[in-house]
């Protein structure tokens, strides 16, 4: 970690872990159970500027490489992992009047079949807040969820449906959970 340059603040973190058995997602029955053991190592860094005591911009960057590490011949992929995440902001931050946020959020391409040939489509995302305080106890906020109204999905997966009644020759096929629309949510907010 650093504060070498006036008002900014940069962390570096690098990390590993190392798992017996990961928690792999089971789609039909909608649970998780026991897998394979497994490594994840990365690196993330942080940084925050503050070029006013009100304002502060700040930019994240992680990467990641997720694998099993018992030999399978479907593959050492870890279903869902996310190799690259981003986020940035801009925040203004004041006692008394308007004050509020714009947040980006990236998550890249996850792998969805154990040998990494299907993979899910990136999803980036922007939300923002703008409040206003105008007593100690008392604020307003208007948030905007995916302000951009991208069609991006939440998380996805590929799989064969297993439906009660149906054979078991399914077809293997994309599954996503969408991300929400555009939404706007205000909130007044009154403290006794």
């Amino acid at each position: 970690r650093t504060v070498a340059i006036p008002h900014v603040q940069t962390s570096v973190s690098l990390w590993e872990l190392g798992l017996a058995s990961e928690l792999v997602f089971i789609g039909d029955a909608g649970t998780t159970e026991a897998g394979r053991a497994s490594r994840r190592s990365g690196v993330e860094v942080a940084n925050y500027y503050h070029p006013l005591p009100w304002l502060t911009l700040d930019a994240d960057l992680a990467w990641s490489r997720a694998r099993f590490t018992e030999p399978d011949p479907a593959g050492d992929r870890i279903l869902g992992s996310v190799r690259t995440v981003a986020a940035a902001g801009i925040t203004v931050d004041r006692q008394r009047g308007p004050y509020g946020s714009v947040r980006l959020r990236y998550f890249g391409p996850r792998p969805l079949v154990e040998d990494g040939s299907v993979q899910s489509a990136a999803t980036t995302l922007m939300n923002s807040e703008l409040r206003y305080r105008w007593a100690a106890r008392n604020r307003l906020s208007v948030d905007a969820l995916n302000l951009l109204d991208a069609k991006d999905s939440d998380i996805d997966y590929f799989h064969e449906p297993r439906l009660p009644g149906v054979p078991a020759e399914g077809v293997a096929d994309l599954h996503f959970h969408p991300a929400l629309p555009r939404t706007f949510r205000a909130t007044l907010h009154v403290t006794f």
